[in-house]
Formats: structure tokens, sequence, C-alpha cells
């Protein structure tokens, strides 16, 4: 419905730690996003970073092609690998 005010930035600082996409709403962070094209056996630690950093809610490390699991993504204040499908189905 697009309520709010939104924007997309990229993170990275001086020791070239980034993370592909913060997502504000209202001018403040409401989550980020690292993006891989496949499987990840762990979280980037870039992620922990910028989410203690930046005080941001939610973070996620999405996963191109993960299969599609039924749960909010939403729910948890902690990093976390998403499949890509899941995550893209709770931005509506």
């Amino acid at each position: 419905m697009g309520l709010g005010d939104y924007d997309l930035f990229y993170l990275r600082d001086k020791n070239k730690r980034e993370v592909d996409f913060l997502v504000t709403k209202n001018k403040k962070p409401w989550f980020m996003v690292e993006a891989k094209h496949g499987d990840k056996p762990s979280l980037s630690q870039h992620l922990f970073y910028f989410q203690k950093e930046t005080k941001t809610p939610f973070a996620f490390q999405v996963n191109l092609f993960g299969k599609f699991i039924d749960r909010n993504c939403f729910e948890s204040k902690e990093p976390q690998i998403v499949p890509g499908a899941t995550f893209l189905s709770q931005l509506v």
C-alpha cells in the first residue's frame, strides 16, 4: 500500500564491511538485506555489525534460490538466512 516514506541505501564503512541494502521507513532503519546467489552456510558477520551500529530492527541474508518456507521472517530480531521467495512474499 506504500504507507510511509521509504528509502533504499547501500552500507559500506572504511574497513570495507558492507551490506547490500538498508531500507528505511519514515527516516528510521527498518531492515537490511545481504543478497546471496547460492547457499551459504553461515551468516555474514557484516549483518551483525551493521545491525548493532544502526539499531536496525531486522537483518536478513536472502538466498535467491532457497526453497520457500512458510514462516514469518519478521518475527525474529536476530539476523537470519531467508529464502528469497519467503522474504519477497512478506513485503506485500
